[in-house]
């Protein structure tokens, strides 16, 4: 395999770069945090329940009993019935509220729509169903395909119920079983909850005053209107030909419509409130080659690497094999330590966080110069450039955004000085006290993703054992055994990140949670109990061990410009990565692994 090499970045001045950093953190700040955003939901609910891609077929409600109820069809449910099938149990369903399997990658169908990370680390189950991704960054429609492939491969649109919203969770003693209550009037009894609703499938829209006012037309990214843009996935929106466009939002989805919309659209206002940091895609065709070469397990080897760049360190002589954005910091404090012969620093946590940041300001500095070589007018360039570290926003990579601001037909309103939009009106949108007349406006605005938990969840009410709210159980913070299960809430499995292992690949923390829940499903049934549950005191345990392994970065969270990564820069900082075990995710591996072969299923209790 061709040796990566680390990119050419230039010197920086460290001090004065980090007084910018500081200075544009300040100015984004808003007072109200996540408060700014609305939620989805009343007057704005088609925001979120509305599917524009599956019509709903009316059908009577269901009353049903079953074993498992899998909440959530995406990518972490999936993994979670194929687990739990191979287990041993048929009695289960998939509740999903869009018309299909695939989750984001379901509602997410916006022009231009890819994967950001390297897709043969995210695309999970490549070898079990044989498929090998077509490029190094697939397509929306093509991981949308690969859900429905892993849906049709492990017999799942038998066990699923789609175009169903969960409305409430409750644990039901008399019966010793969880009641679902859906907006289908379903009364579905479940033995077994496995939460698998991810946070990137619920919209929220900016708080703008007069947002309900506007006349023209309306909608998000993740409920994609084609009928009135026309065109699909690959672009030709050929009906805005004659349309004024606003977009609202330039992160990850912001960034790969604004290209599409550039294209078509009469004339487009992009409004920003902090760029993001767009680095080149890179994007290549799959080597049938490279396919030949590859041995069992080659996937969860790549991911661990993948996981090492992000997390982690490279040791001398360990390739790189994800090569690109991702890992280029990792990738050059590598080509760095090879140079000065510095592989000690590794042993010296501070040292290394030192030399780490040194290669984070000169790859950042790196993308700021690709805005001054892309962007034409200085003025936009000079409005495009990313003042913060490395991960402190979600990174972005892509060939055609910088350049879109070089055609006539677009205009960039920078509006962090105000903090964002002033308001809307019936007509369109007014910034720095101007009015922009727009048919329509596309809201960019992101997910429920690090917002309170009853905003990200929707379901009220989420009451467990005598009555206990989920929302008050965790008010302050997450309480959980391994991330995976709380006490008070018998028989019930999260997914995601909350208390346990985390890694580059987010698919691979699914399989590890899937593989655990799938285990303690199959053991309680198998020793007759009817329910399962940690003791207080495990969970505590486990709250006790994961503390006092953090690794405290929120000095480097409060210094990041506001976003979902940091809670828009609130006081109290709530990670999207959740409470990480940090010791690492395959040492939480290794630890889960321990405790199944022990076979005494310590800290839980089952009861008959």
């Amino acid at each position: 395999m061709q040796k990566c090499a680390p990119t050419q970045t230039p010197e920086t001045d460290h001090a004065a770069l980090r007084a910018k950093y500081l200075f544009e953190r300040d100015k984004r700040i808003r007072r109200e945090g996540q408060k700014q955003y609305l939620e989805a939901e009343g007057e704005f609910e088609e925001f979120y329940e509305a599917d524009p891609y599956t019509p709903v077929v009316p059908r009577p409600p269901i009353s049903d009993d079953i074993d498992v109820a899998i909440l959530g069809g995406g990518l972490s449910g999936l993994i979670a019935a194929a687990r739990i099938q191979q287990a041993g149990v048929s009695s289960f369903r998939v509740i999903e509220l869009g018309g299909d399997f695939g989750g984001a990658w379901y509602w997410n169908r916006y022009p231009g729509i890819q994967c950001d990370t390297d897709c043969y680390c995210y695309l999970p189950m490549l070898e079990e169903t044989g498929y090998i991704p077509k490029q190094k960054y697939s397509f929306g429609d093509e991981v949308f395909e690969h859900c429905q492939r892993i849906g049709k491969h492990f017999g799942l649109y038998d066990k699923a119920v789609f175009s169903t919203l969960i409305r409430s969770l409750e644990w039901d003693d008399s019966i010793l079983r969880w009641r679902i209550g859906t907006n289908r009037g379903d009364d579905i009894r479940a033995r077994f909850v496995v939460m698998c609703q991810g946070p990137f499938n619920r919209p929220k829209l900016p708080g703008i005053p007069g947002i309900t006012d506007f006349e023209g037309h309306t909608f998000h990214t993740a409920r994609w209107d084609y009928a009135y843009t026309g065109g699909d996935v690959s672009g030709g929106l050929d009906k805005l030909a004659d349309k004024r466009i606003a977009v609202i939002g330039t992160g990850a989805s912001g960034i790969q419509v604004v290209p599409h919309l550039a294209r078509s659209a009469q004339h487009l206002y992009v409004f920003q409130r902090t760029p993001s940091y767009i680095d080149e895609r890179g994007n290549v065709p799959t080597d049938p080659a490279w396919v030949k070469t590859l041995e069992p397990g080659w996937q969860k080897e790549r991911q661990r690497n993948f996981h090492t760049a992000a997390f982690e360190a490279f040791a001398p002589g360990q390739p790189d094999l994800v090569c690109d954005g991702w890992t280029e910091v990792s990738r050059n404090l590598a080509a760095h330590l090879d140079a000065t012969g510095g592989w000690a620093a590794l042993a010296n946590p501070e040292k290394f966080l030192e030399l780490r940041e040194v290669q984070d300001y000169r790859a950042m500095q790196r993308l700021r110069d690709r805005v001054d070589a892309t962007v034409e007018d200085k003025r936009t360039a000079e409005a495009l450039k990313p003042y913060y570290r490395f991960l402190c926003k979600r990174p972005c990579f892509n060939d055609e955004y910088l350049p879109a601001f070089n055609r006539p037909n677009v205009t960039l309103v920078d509006v962090s000085d105000t903090k964002g939009v002033e308001r809307i009106t019936q007509k369109g949108i007014i910034a720095h006290g101007v009015e922009h007349e727009v048919d329509c406006i596309i809201f960019a605005s992101g997910f429920e993703i690090t917002t309170d938990l009853d905003r990200r969840l929707g379901i009220r009410p989420f009451t467990g054992r005598d009555g206990l709210s989920l929302y008050d159980h965790w008010a302050k913070g997450y309480r959980t055994l391994h991330g995976i299960m709380s006490h008070g809430f018998p028989n019930q499995f999260f997914t995601g990140f909350l208390q346990g292992g985390v890694t580059a690949s987010t698919t691979a923390m699914f399989e590890q949670q899937a593989h655990h829940i799938a285990y303690v499903i199959q053991q309680t049934l198998a020793r007759g109990a009817s329910t399962v549950e940690p003791t207080a005191e495990a969970q505590d345990q486990w709250c006790a061990t994961v503390k006092e392994t953090a690794v405290d970065n929120t000095s480097f969270q409060r210094e990041c410009t506001p976003g979902y990564y940091n809670n828009e820069g609130e006081q109290l900082i709530r990670s999207h990565l959740g409470e990480p075990y940090w010791p690492g995710f395959y040492a939480f591996e290794d630890l889960l692994q321990a405790w199944r072969d022990s076979g005494g299923m310590q800290g839980l209790v089952l009861d008959k």
